[in-house]
This record gives C-alpha cells, sequence and structure tokens, in this order.
C-alpha cells in the first residue's frame, strides 16, 4: 500500500470526521432535517472514498485506520445523540439498544488487541454478519432521522423494527465474534503444544 497520507480517500476520511461535530449539534439543536443531510453527505462520501482508494489504487496504511474510524465515530455518535437528545421523543434510539452497539464495539477491540498482543495475531477481518450489523445499524439511523423530517405512522413503525433488529444483530454478531475468538486461542494453544521443544 502506498505511503502517502493525503491521499483523496484520507482527505474524505477526515471530512467525514469533520462531519461529527456538526451532526451532533444539529441533533442537539432539533434540526433533524440538516441531522439527515450531514449523515447522507457522510455515507456519500464514504462510498466516493472507497471507491477512489480501490479504482486508483490509493490504498494507504493510514486510510486502513482512517476510514473505519470515521465511520465508527460517526455512527457511535449518531446512536449516543439519537438517545440522550433526539428532536422527537416520540421515536428515539432506546438506550439499552446504544449500550448493546457500543459494546459490541468495545468487545471487538478488545479482542482484537488481546489476539493482537498474545499471539501476534494481525488479521481480525470482520464477519458477513458483522458487515450485516453494521449495515443494520446505519440503516436505523437513517430510518430515524427521516422519520424525524416526515413523521408518519408507517415511517415510525418501519424505523422501530429497524432498531429492534439492530438489538438482535448486535447480540448475534458479538456472540459470533466471541465464538471466533475462543477457536482461535484453542487452535493456537494447540500449536503452542505440538509445536517444537528446546
Amino acid at each position: 500500500m502506498s505511503g502517502a497520507a493525503f491521499s483523496v480517500p484520507n482527505l474524505l476520511s477526515l471530512f467525514r470526521m469533520a462531519l461529527v461535530p456538526l451532526f451532533v449539534i444539529a441533533i442537539t439543536r432539533g434540526a433533524a432535517f440538516e441531522a439527515l443531510l450531514v449523515f447522507a453527505l457522510a455515507g456519500v462520501t464514504d462510498a466516493v472514498d472507497g471507491f477512489v482508494a480501490r479504482f486508483w489504487n490509493q490504498k494507504t496504511a493510514l486510510g486502513a485506520y482512517l476510514d473505519p474510524a470515521a465511520d465508527k465515530l460517526l455512527l457511535t455518535s449518531a446512536y449516543v445523540t439519537l438517545t440522550i437528545g433526539s428532536v422527537n421523543p416520540a421515536l428515539t434510539i432506546p438506550l439499552w439498544v446504544t449500550i448493546l452497539v457500543l459494546a459490541r464495539d468495545v468487545l471487538i477491540v478488545v479482542a482484537a488487541f488481546s489476539l493482537s498482543m498474545a499471539h501476534g495475531m494481525k488479521s481480525f477481518p470482520p464477519a458477513p454478519i458483522g458487515k450485516l450489523t453494521t449495515v443494520m445499524q446505519v440503516a436505523a439511523v437513517a430510518l430515524v432521522l427521516i422519520h424525524l423530517v416526515w413523521p408518519g405512522e408507517p415511517l415510525r413503525t418501519v424505523a422501530a423494527a429497524a432498531i429492534y433488529a439492530v438489538a438482535v444483530l448486535t447480540v448475534v454478531s458479538g456472540l459470533y465474534y466471541v465464538r471466533i475468538v475462543d477457536r482461535r486461542l484453542a487452535e493456537q494453544r494447540a500449536a503452542d503444544a505440538t509445536g517444537p521443544r528446546s
């Protein structure tokens, strides 16, 4: 991967991070439409970021950290602000769902760090269930914001269903990652036990 720090994808990731305060301010001010625009702009830049990185071969070591960090920062901010500072009390993301989302992220980070430090495992790629969970988390935020801009019972029902789907997928994917970590640790212990001895 190229070492160019100021590639277009990296700049787009930094731009996405800069959108986070604007999103939080919009939610806390009760400006649902502005929050939706910021969230949509972040989604567009994320898509462009990935396309440019792949099509023009502008993948960098820094970008491998910046891109997911920008996504996670925006998503975490969205769940927290839509839990404690929603512009419409009739439809907020429940606190317990946000706790589940944050706890899963912490679990993944701790698991990856532990595997890296204890056994030198550098690869901890996202599983399909993890990617599906992230997609649903993004969709739930988008649906809540859309409902806040254009209130209506059908949209409220769909948004509420998406929130509960997030809860279920978050638990399932969290348990899946626990299983993966346990299996990798068992494989490492078996390899250590059968390895050469001095």
